[in-house]
């Protein structure tokens, strides 16, 4: 039996995501949307839940890696102080940072 690739590193860190959540303290926004490179920068994909609390919650499946990411509150970029860090996009701004292992 000659042995085959298939199903090698299956479990493999390139292969697998994991659960992050995201949280954004915006009490008084009509809207809040999370927005990366993970998504293209798309500020349709990825709207967030409003919370009991007044803060905002949603869970991506992200892949091993660094993301860079924004939150938009009514349509305004934040940066999210609970990240791993900042970085900067490809057009140069402050953006968000965070670590997946």
């Amino acid at each position: 039996m000659i042995p085959t690739t298939a199903g090698l590193n299956r479990y493999g860190a390139r292969n697998t995501t994991k659960p992050v959540n995201f949280y954004c303290i915006a009490p008084t926004a009509a809207s809040v949307v999370l927005v990366g490179d993970f998504n293209n920068w798309d500020d349709t994909s990825h709207p967030m839940r409003r919370q009991v609390d007044g803060s905002w919650f949603l869970q991506v499946h992200l892949p091993h890696g660094h993301h860079r990411y924004l939150f938009l509150v009514d349509g305004k970029p934040v940066l999210d102080p609970r990240g791993t860090g900042i970085a900067r996009s490809d057009l140069n701004e402050r953006v968000s940072l965070i670590a997946v292992s």
